[in-house]
C-alpha cells in the first residue's frame, strides 16, 4: 500500500454508515467524509499542483479531517497551521512553508489573507459544493508513492525559528500497521482525540481509526479547562481508546476528576510526551483497573512513536518507567560521545533510530536535516539514515531502556554532571507535589524549581535533602498556582529560562 487513501477507501466500503470523526457540532459517516475529501481534492487537483504543501488554517474539527484527506486526494501534502497560534509565529511557518493555496473558513477567512496575502485561499463552505472527478483523482493516486509527503507538523528549533518535519506516507502506513496489530485496535473504538492536529500524537488518532474503520471523536480545546465537563464528555460519547500527552492525563488526577466520574467505557490508555508521573499513573490504574496502560516514546521525527512499554500492573516500577522495546520496522540504539554503540545496562548513551518510519527531514532546511538524520556511524557499507534524537538512555538490568533526559538538559553545577530530569524526578515521588519543573541559570550557576501542589516549601527543601546530594539541591523553589503549558501540552520549559534573563 502506497497512500492512505487506502485506510479511508477501504472502511467506507465495509462501513459506509458508520460514523467516521464526530465533533462538538457535527458528525460524518464514512460515506459523507469521503465524499467530502473527493470534493476538496477534485478543486485541488484542477490546480495542477503536485507534492506542494497546502496550507490548512482551521480549528481541529470534523471539516478539518475532511481537508487533510482531500488534499492528500489532490497528490498534495498539509499542514495545519493552529489560528490560536501567535501570529508571529504563524508568519514565521509561511516564510519556511512557502504554501500558495490554503484552505480555511468563514471564521479564519481574515486570518488565512493576514498569513497569507499573495496566496489562493479556498473556503470549506464553497469546497463542499464542488463536483467530484472521480477519474481524475483516480490519476492522481494510480501515480503516488509512497515515498511522497503527507503532512509537515511544525515543532520548535533551537535557532529560534520552527522547524517543518516532512512525514511521507511510508512513514505513517509503516508505524501504523504495526501500532493497530500490536494494540489490537477494532471496528467498533472510538478513540478520544486529546492532541491538536498539528501535532503528531493526533495522527496516532487518525490514521489508527481510518484503518480501523473505527471512530474518531474530536474533543474540544476549552473542555480541558473544565474537568468535570470533560469526563462527562467523554463518558457521553462512550469513548473506548485515549492516546494522550502525558500533561493532560494529569490535569484530571491533579483535579481528583476521576473521583468525580470514571469513564469505564476506555480499555487502553496510551500516553507519550513527559515522564509519567508514577502517582498519577497509579490513579489512573487504580479508576481503571481493566484497561490497558501504555508507555509510548519517540519524537516527530520518527513518525508518532519508536518504542513502547505496556505497563504491567504486577511492578511496582521503583525505578521508573521504562521506554520499552522498539517496534517492528524500527532500530533504536544507544551511542556514546565518540559514536560508539553503547550496550552496556545503566550506561547512558543517546537514543538513535533507524528504519522505514525516519521522517523525510525538514522542509527547506538542508542544515538541519543533515545534522539531525546521519549516516549510521556504525557502518560505511551502504547508506543508512540515522535519527539523533538528543534524548539520553540506558538500558536497565531488566533489559528495556530506560529514558533519561535531554542532553541538552544536562547541565555542570559546583563542578558536577547533572541531568535536570533526576532533580525533577526526585520532587514528584514527594507527596503533595503535583507537577514541577527545574531549570538551570548558566550566567548565576544557580538551580531553580518550580512546582503545584499542595506541599509546603520548606517540607518539600528537607525531603529533597533526604535523597539527593547537595549539589542538587535547587539554590530557589517557587512554589506557583500552575506550570504553562505550549501549545503541545508539555509544560514550556522555555518560559521559566526566559523568567531567569
Amino acid at each position: 500500500m502506497q497512500n492512505v487513501l487506502k485506510y479511508l477507501e477501504n472502511s467506507t466500503r465495509k462501513y459506509p454508515y458508520k460514523i467516521a470523526v464526530i465533533d462538538e457540532k457535527q458528525s460524518y459517516t464514512y460515506t459523507k467524509l469521503s465524499k467530502i475529501s473527493k470534493q476538496i481534492g477534485s478543486v485541488l487537483a484542477n490546480l495542477k499542483k503536485h507534492n506542494e504543501p497546502v496550507a490548512v488554517v482551521m480549528e481541529k474539527n470534523a471539516d478539518t479531517l475532511a481537508a487533510f484527506l482531500g488534499i492528500v486526494y489532490s497528490g498534495n501534502f498539509y499542514c495545519l497551521l493552529n489560528p490560536k497560534l501567535p501570529l508571529y509565529r504563524l508568519n514565521q511557518i509561511q516564510e519556511i512553508l512557502q504554501a500558495s493555496v490554503v484552505i480555511t473558513d468563514h471564521e479564519n477567512e481574515e486570518l488565512a489573507k493576514n498569513i497569507f496575502p499573495q496566496a489562493l485561499i479556498l473556503k470549506m463552505e464553497d469546497l463542499k459544493e464542488a463536483a467530484i472527478q472521480e477519474k481524475r483523482l483516480q490519476e492522481i493516486q494510480n501515480l503516488s508513492l509512497d515515498t511522497d509527503p503527507l503532512y509537515v507538523n511544525f515543532t520548535s528549533g533551537s535557532t529560534g525559528n520552527p522547524k517543518g518535519v516532512v512525514v511521507s506516507h511510508g512513514n505513517v502506513i509503516d508505524f501504523i500497521d504495526e501500532f493497530c496489530e500490536i494494540f489490537q485496535f477494532k471496528n467498533d473504538e472510538i478513540f478520544g482525540n486529546q492532541a491538536p492536529f498539528d501535532f503528531d500524537v493526533s495522527v496516532k488518532d487518525i490514521y489508527s481509526s481510518l484503518k480501523m474503520g473505527a471512530t474518531i471523536l474530536v474533543i474540544p480545546k476549552h473542555l480541558f479547562s473544565q474537568p468535570s465537563a470533560l469526563l462527562d464528555f467523554i463518558c457521553e460519547h462512550q469513548v473506548t481508546v485515549m492516546v494522550w500527552a502525558v500533561s493532560a492525563l494529569c490535569l484530571l488526577t491533579s483535579f481528583h476528576a476521576l473521583d468525580y466520574k470514571v469513564p469505564h467505557t476506555v480499555t487502553k490508555v496510551l500516553f507519550s510526551g513527559e515522564t509519567m508521573p508514577l502517582k498519577h499513573l497509579q490513579i489512573w490504574m487504580e479508576h481503571l483497573q481493566k484497561a490497558t496502560f501504555v508507555n509510548l516514546y519517540g519524537p516527530t521525527e520518527i513518525t508518532c512513536n519508536c518504542t513502547y512499554h505496556i505497563i504491567d500492573r504486577r511492578n511496582c516500577y521503583d525505578q521508573g518507567l521504562p521506554i520499552g522495546r522498539a517496534f517492528p520496522n524500527e532500530k533504536v540504539f544507544l551511542l556514546d560521545d565518540q559514536g560508539k554503540e553503547v550496550k552496556e545496562a545503566m550506561k547512558t548513551g543517546e537514543i538513535c533510530v533507524a528504519g522505514r518510519a525516519l521522517a523525510l527531514g525538514y522542509y527547506n532546511d538542508e542544515k538541519q536535516s543533515a545534522e539531525k538524520f546521519i549516516q549510521n556511524p556504525l557502518h560505511h557499507h551502504y547508506h543508512e539514515r540515522v535519527y539523533l534524537t538528543g534524548d539520553l538512555g540506558k538500558y536497565g538490568e531488566d533489559g528495556n531502556l530506560y529514558f533519561c533526559g535531554r542532553k541538552d538538559f544536562q547541565i555542570k553545577h559546583m563542578g558536577h554532571r547533572i541531568e535536570l530530569e533526576e532533580i525533577e524526578k526526585n520532587m514528584d515521588s514527594i507527596a503533595g507535589v503535583d507537577r514541577c519543573i527545574c531549570v538551570y541559570d548558566e550566567k548565576k550557576k544557580r538551580l531553580y524549581a518550580y512546582y503545584t501542589g499542595s506541599c509546603d516549601k520548606k517540607k518539600l527543601m528537607i525531603q529533597m535533602r533526604e535523597k539527593l546530594p547537595a549539589y542538587m539541591i535547587p539554590n530557589t523553589i517557587k512554589k506557583v498556582e500552575e506550570l504553562k503549558l505550549n501549545k503541545n501540552g508539555k509544560i514550556d520549559r522555555k518560559i521559566y529560562r526566559k523568567d531567569l534573563s
